[in-house]
């Protein structure tokens, strides 16, 4: 009995094993490329339609302006420029996508998460306070360096990070993401700025404030 027993488990533990390996990584491409097209005639592909290959052309893999920094005049002092898929088609599918960050003098990139991409940061120029907050099951630690120009960090995929400019003058960086569109989720603006409003009686006792107090977040925040 325990023999026939046996024979039943193993190829369902053999089955769980193929299926973590599915789920643990993407699959192999089977083309060259899918370069993505607003086309409704197109082959649905991670989100974005593939263009004709017979259509695809250098200016499909092709950007220009990283070398032009950002207007960082706004409240947290520093601009994104993004490359990803909506800006190079041929990103579709890639799995990758780039970022310039300008940061004005104490400036700072405020707290946020990439909810599908890691994030791997160069700084070219200035210094920079970075870090990130693991998870609640990781007791919320605070992994954080201060950067000079040449040194890297990474921001791993999901975790709460940020970076500030703590220099007089203004600071450069660029980063590497590890989705074709990583997203990003601002904690403050996500919070305090969602639309419709979380009622501000569940963010005063999950913050421990006043009522009054998220309410003026909530108008500051708001659309």
């Amino acid at each position: 009995m325990r023999f026939f027993q046996a024979l039943i488990l193993i190829p369902i533990a053999i089955l769980a094993l193929v299926i973590s390996f599915a789920e643990a990584y993407d699959p192999s491409p089977l083309q060259d490329f899918c370069v993505a097209i607003d086309d409704l005639n197109g082959v649905f592909v991670n989100g974005r339609f593939c263009k004709d290959p017979m259509r695809v052309n250098a200016e499909d893999f092709f950007f220009s302006g990283l070398n032009v920094p950002g207007n960082t005049s706004n409240q947290v002092g520093s601009n994104v420029t993004t490359v990803n898929v909506d800006q190079i088609p041929g990103l579709n599918t890639m799995g990758i996508s780039l970022v310039r960050i300008d940061y004005a003098p104490h400036g700072q990139n405020p707290p946020h998460t990439h909810p599908r991409g890691s994030e791997i940061l160069v700084l070219i120029k200035g210094t920079l306070y970075v870090g990130f907050v693991s998870s609640n099951q990781d007791n919320n630690r605070l992994f954080a360096k201060v950067l000079h120009p040449g040194d890297v960090f990474v921001f791993p995929i999901g975790m709460i990070h940020f970076q500030v400019n703590i220099g007089k003058v203004p600071a450069v960086a660029f980063a590497g993401l590890s989705s074709q569109n990583a997203g990003v989720i601002t904690i403050a603006n996500a919070v305090f700025g969602s639309n419709p409003p979380i009622y501000p009686e569940v963010l005063a006792r999950a913050f421990q404030l006043d009522a009054n107090i998220v309410k003026e977040l909530q108008a500051k925040f708001g659309p």
